[in-house]
């Protein structure tokens, strides 16, 4: 619901036109949806094309799925000549599946363009954002419900796994269609006075065909989501009937049915080695410790959710006291339910990472819609402070990037200045103008400036960052040799998205490795990283091998965040 309470405000832009397009949208669920479609596009496509492989995860996932294609084999999970048993097999079959289907459409080097990897991330970002609106409508008005959606596609932490080839943005498609059947069959029930509801059969096949699917795409995650806040619920109204709507039984099988054959099919292949890197030593070591660096005290995601969830983590602080105040309605309480024992649960394992809580964030947008459509928000001078944060957060990022433009690229990237500049306009009306147009209209203009925020960095700064993918400029001398089936050994620097660029053959070891290796034949090039080249001297006057040197790279590793030089060598021959 839009609130205005002072005429002039009315003509500052940006509102005026997204409060148009918000009326637009609410006239039918086929305009809304429409819309969601667009304003996604405009939120997730800027640097999605242009942004190379990210080490390090997303390059893992396409040089994975990259190996089935060539290969052929679509059960087995392998990054060269190791097994990667972290996650189940649905991303890979995925994004194998766009490959393919662009190489059946003529589209040239179809195997080493990232974006295609990225589809199935980008498809699932968008498909949360719907199925947000979806599920919201169980709870508030179309409005609300859209304006629920409209802050999923705004939030900085969907925006960054859209442009990633990886399982979250699938995972998150997945438990939205899940939670939504969920809250459906219990507000149906608390509706008829605690019985059972009655479902149509459609209902029951969603909510256990995306929970495959969830398994399929990491594994157990949506079982401790959607376990905790049934338990949860059920213990707090002391009977757990609501949940014979979704057909357990007959639901249970058919998720079976879905699942088994992959796990199965695994297993013939590998023994048990799947179930324990995936459960023993990925999920188990997350719980025990820190993995790979990660580790954290607890509190750090509620830090953290004032900026993965800009822009609409502003107005959770004036919410705060409506949400309280109304956690015995049954709609609020299923919401607190989604994702309060969750987000506990994430902040007590060790392991953290921003994009863990992103599938609480649905519910989060829907209590927030919730509370501006019924005119709810607190109006406490001291809680509606977090407003500030809309003009805070585009002006910091516009800062940090362009200084980082300017260190790391040496370049002053001029073309994201007006996106940044019109981007802190609009955060700055969206929070001077709150208490004169009101939390809808305000959200609308930290939206617009989020968008902003995301074409100055996504779309013009992060690709101009040569030296942080290191790995572009080497495959592309690569790639450039004159000379037939050139190939490449890596000596401190073995970063999978060099293996994704310079192909799937590349040799990752050290500097005496890598002299054994361009020894082995004609065309070979090593990439030595500056702290390998004396070993790689050595040993090259050991085996006699002649090489000459080709130009350095100066870049960083951003997955240690370190500076690196990897210079090229090439061999001309034994004496």
């Amino acid at each position: 619901m839009t609130t205005t309470s002072s005429a002039a405000s009315r003509s500052f832009w940006p509102a005026n036109g997204l409060s148009a397009l918000l009326d637009f949208g609410v006239r039918s669920h086929r305009r809304a949806a429409a819309l969601l479609v667009l304003l996604s596009l405009a939120a997730f496509l800027l640097g999605f094309f242009q942004i190379p492989p990210v080490d390090r995860d997303e390059a893992y996932f396409a040089q994975a799925t990259k190996q089935m294609i060539e290969t052929g084999n679509y059960v087995d999970i392998r990054y060269q000549d190791d097994v990667r048993y972290r996650k189940p097999i649905g991303i890979y079959w995925l994004q194998a599946g766009v490959v393919r289907a662009a190489e059946l459409l003529g589209v040239p080097s179809a195997r080493e363009k990232i974006w295609l990897y990225r589809v199935p991330s980008l498809l699932g970002a968008i498909g949360a954002v719907l199925a947000t609106y979806w599920c919201a409508l169980a709870f508030v008005s179309r409005r609300g419900a859209l304006l629920a959606a409209l802050m999923m596609a705004g939030s900085v932490a969907l925006g960054i796994e859209a442009r990633l080839a990886k399982t979250d943005a699938v995972l998150l498609l997945t438990i939205v269609l899940v939670m939504g059947v969920l809250a459906r069959a219990y507000l149906q029930a608390r509706e008829e006075a605690g019985g059972a509801a009655g479902m149509k059969w459609t209902l029951p096949a969603l909510f256990w065909t995306a929970a495959a699917a969830s398994i399929l795409d990491k594994g157990p995650l949506i079982v401790m989501v959607v376990g905790l806040a049934a338990v949860a619920l059920s213990l707090l109204d002391r009977s757990a009937r609501w949940l014979n709507a979704l057909r357990p039984l007959a639901g249970a099988g058919w998720l079976v049915v879905l699942v088994l054959p992959w796990f199965i099919a695994i297993y013939l292949r590998a023994g048990d080695a799947f179930l324990i890197d995936s459960v023993g030593r990925d999920m188990l070591s997350k719980i025990g410790g820190g993995q790979e660096s990660h580790g954290a005290p607890p509190g750090l995601y509620i830090v953290l959710f004032f900026v993965t969830f800009f822009p609409a983590a502003a107005l959770a602080i004036p919410a705060v006291p409506a949400i309280w105040s109304r956690r015995r309605e049954p709609a609020v309480r299923f919401l607190l339910a989604w994702f309060v024992p969750s987000w506990i649960v994430f902040e007590l394992i060790p392991t953290k990472l921003p994009h863990y809580v992103l599938p609480l964030y649905p519910a989060i947008t829907i209590l927030l819609a919730g509370a501006i459509e019924k005119r709810l928000l607190s109006k406490r001078p001291s809680l509606k402070r977090a407003t500030f944060w809309w003009f805070i957060v585009p002006s910091v990022l516009a800062i940090v990037a362009i200084a980082g433009a300017i260190v790391i690229a040496h370049n002053l990237e001029l073309l994201a200045w007006p996106f940044f500049a019109a981007a802190i306009v609009c955060g700055l009306f969206a929070w001077r103008l709150y208490d004169d147009d009101g939390a809808e209209r305000s959200f609308l203009r930290a939206l617009a400036a989020a968008i902003l925020v995301g074409i100055g960095l996504f779309g013009i700064v992060v690709p101009s960052l040569g030296p942080v993918f290191p790995s572009v400029a080497l495959a592309k001398i690569l790639h450039a040799a004159a000379c037939p089936n050139p190939r490449a050994a890596s000596a401190g620097y073995n970063e999978p998205s060099l293996v994704f660029l310079a192909g799937t053959a590349t040799r990752l070891t050290d500097g005496s490795g890598a002299a054994d290796f361009v020894r082995g034949g004609a065309c070979r090039f090593a990439f030595i990283e500056a702290r390998e080249q004396h070993a790689f001297g050595l040993r090259a006057q050991a085996i006699g091998l002649r090489y000459k040197a080709g130009p350095s790279i100066h870049g960083f590793n951003i997955s240690n965040g370190k500076r690196i030089t990897v210079t090229v060598f090439q061999s001309t021959g034994v004496p």
